[in-house]
């Protein structure tokens, strides 16, 4: 079920519903150079069960190989074909404006010059190499000279592909720039608009899909912007879990386009069944015991739910009272009071 109006439910775990995890890196396996809680195990105990783990980051600036020795690491073993980033799905859509053997500009990393190379392309560093197209994506040593040479190139009328228009991005130290930042100079610079790869647009789940096979993926993630959204315009499921970017209070005012099917604290979700959220007779939602529904334009929490319930019912609930009020008056419904109650 894509798009829920409504949290979706499997009666299986996750594990033994979809075939693939395509996983976002970022906020959801690890934050700058550390794992995630539970990240480890959960990824573990889901390969055991037969479920491919795939790796499907917006961030361009590691080769898919150096991603791979990070997660192994970590006690995530991965290959370099695991890994899956909007520098290849870039490098794609350059390679099918350009003749092959062209020239590219680079701004951003080795991610971008590897990715590059495999679809026959050279990367430079400046306009006066002659290139054929500017690419640009993250890389924390991208500043002001590397910014103009694109801007130059852009305004000589170049083809400009961006790997992605991420505006932050989760460190170790707290929520940082992402490459829209660094796009959203040039863009000022010069008036014109890059043609985007990655999360959450079409480019980056073609390349998903082709690389890894997927007949029954599901999305994981932690951006409701990238993640959930390229996940409905993909037309897959998709599991929000809350260790990176998106709070439950920007889900609740979720549209169609971000809301998850799936929500979960981490990647335990993947190993777990998720309840139904049924209506009730008084207009209201209810999960496992757990009732919400909207009184004077304010979301209100009700119930201690059952043996199995937590706090991620009254959620569940709380999601479909948001969403369903949303859809009819079109304003996001206060639920800070709702989501207090419930310890978010």
């Amino acid at each position: 079920m894509t798009n829920p109006q409504a949290p979706g439910h499997s009666d299986q775990p996750l594990v033994a519903a979809y075939d693939t995890a395509l996983l976002d890196l970022d906020g959801v396996v690890y934050a700058g150079p550390a794992a995630i809680e539970h990240a480890v195990d959960s990824l573990d105990a889901a390969r055991a069960a037969g479920m491919r783990l795939a790796y499907v980051t917006n961030n361009a600036s590691r080769p898919p190989r150096v991603v791979a020795e990070h997660l192994t690491e970590l006690g995530v073993p991965a290959a370099a074909t695991d890994v899956i980033n909007s520098a290849q799905a870039a490098a794609r859509l350059v390679a099918e404006k350009v003749p092959a053997g062209s020239k590219v500009l680079v701004i951003g990393g080795a991610g971008l010059v590897e990715a590059l190379a495999e679809r026959g392309l050279v990367a430079v560093e400046s306009l006066a190499d002659g290139p054929a197209a500017v690419v640009q994506g993250f890389d924390p040593s991208v500043g002001w000279e590397r910014l103009a040479e694109a801007a130059y190139a852009v305004a000589s009328g170049l083809p400009w592909v961006a790997s992605n228009t991420d505006m932050s991005i989760p460190t170790a130290r707290g929520v940082a720039p992402g490459n829209g930042t660094l796009v959203a100079a040039v863009r000022a610079a010069t008036g014109a608009e890059p043609e985007v790869a990655g999360k959450p647009l079409p480019p980056m789940h073609r390349e998903t899909v082709l690389r890894t096979g997927a007949k029954r993926p599901l999305v994981v993630g932690d951006r409701l912007d990238t993640d959930i959204e390229g996940a409905y315009n993909g037309g897959v499921d998709s599991l929000l879990v809350f260790t990176g970017v998106s709070t439950p209070a920007e889900v609740l005012a979720a549209r169609v386009e971000h809301r998850p099917t799936y929500l979960a604290a981490d990647l335990r979700g993947l190993l777990e069944a998720h309840p139904a959220v049924t209506a009730t007779a008084d207009g209201g939602f209810d999960c496992r015991g757990r009732s919400a529904r909207v009184v004077d334009g304010e979301l209100r929490v009700s119930g201690a739910g059952g043996a199995q319930a937590d706090r991620y019912d009254g959620l569940r609930a709380l999601c479909a009272a948001a969403w369903a009020e949303l859809d009819r008056s079109g304003e996001p419904v206060d639920g800070r009071k709702a989501l207090a109650e419930l310890g978010f």
